[in-house]
């Protein structure tokens, strides 16, 4: 099993917070250092020093580490056009020597495109808006060196595009597409992605969107193999119950709900947990919420005593 760090950083978090996490990320041996894309934060906190650029930010990042690969859990189709959206992910992935994922959804947190003047269309809209991205994000990476690409959709029209930067990764970079819905979500991800993610749920709903996924793929004959299947938690843990508490108090939540609903427990518990998720859904990937930034002590702990026994 892969294991992967996720922040949030419109909860609250300046550059020098993530490069300090990402860098512990990549130092206690992690696969990944993922971002959230939100431009507003959520719930009973301040979001100072205030919300930042997921792409300016992973640039950054792509400078300041050397191992561990980066990506957005997931970008909002409703933020970026996607031709200077497929230029900026190129970029950053020159930056940083191939390491860089793109995660791409719908959008949903109407509060934020509110907050600074960003369009949000209704659901049928936004689902319409995604596909449309996917085709043209990957239609431009994936056109050959010297060749031009052209595309007619209801939302977007390119024209005879040079279709540059390349990224390192060819024929592209990983793409990743989540989420519950139970038809269109299976859908795209069948056609477009390379993982497909299901956040902050059961394994029984895990295991029913996964099967989903599967047969969207077999519908238009891929194999459903060839997609990495991943799940993503919040986390509290500890080396004992008084730790895990300790945990869930500073990042606001209830030692029981947690203990359920995400990754809340002591090191046997977690690597139990675990164990019984990638048997029951088969996911071979984790994202682990880290909501406490200043945590390093969690990152390492995890990396030291959970990712060993699941490897």
């Amino acid at each position: 099993m892969d294991f992967r760090i996720f922040t949030e950083p419109q909860q609250g978090a300046s550059y020098d917070d993530l490069l300090r996490v990402a860098r512990a990320t990549e130092d206690a041996g992690y696969d990944a250092f993922f971002r959230s894309d939100h431009y507003l934060k959520m719930g009973e906190v301040s979001g100072e020093p205030g919300p930042s650029d997921a792409w300016i930010t992973l640039a950054g990042l792509a400078r300041d580490t050397s191992r561990v690969r980066l990506g957005t859990l997931v970008n909002s189709a409703t933020f970026r056009l996607p031709g200077p959206l497929a230029i900026a992910v190129a970029g950053v992935d020159q930056m940083s020597g191939g390491r860089v994922e793109l995660g791409l959804g719908a959008g949903w947190f109407e509060a934020e495109h509110a907050a600074y003047g960003i369009p949000f269309p209704g659901l049928r809209e936004r689902f319409d808006r995604l596909e449309e991205q996917l085709e043209i994000v990957t239609g431009l990476w994936r056109t050959l060196p010297g060749e031009s690409y052209s595309f007619a959709g209801t939302h977007y029209t390119v024209t005879d595009s040079p279709a540059l930067p390349k990224p390192v990764q060819q024929p592209q970079p990983p793409l990743i597409v989540g989420g519950h819905g139970p038809k269109r979500t299976p859908a795209l991800a069948a056609r477009f992605a390379t993982e497909f993610n299901v956040a902050f749920s059961s394994p029984d709903v895990i295991a029913a969107q996964f099967e989903r996924v599967a047969a969207a793929c077999r519908e238009i004959g891929r194999d459903p193999a060839e997609l990495v299947l991943s799940a993503a938690h919040t986390i509290a843990v500890g080396r004992d119950d008084a730790e895990v508490t300790n945990r869930c108090v500073t990042i606001g939540r209830k030692v029981d709900e947690l203990r359920t609903d995400g990754l809340a427990g002591t090191v046997a518990e977690i690597v139990d947990r675990l164990g019984q998720w990638r048997e029951k859904t088969g996911i071979t990937r984790i994202y682990l919420q880290l909501l406490d930034l200043a945590d390093i002590d969690q990152i390492e702990l995890i990396a030291s005593e959970v990712v060993p026994q699941l490897r």
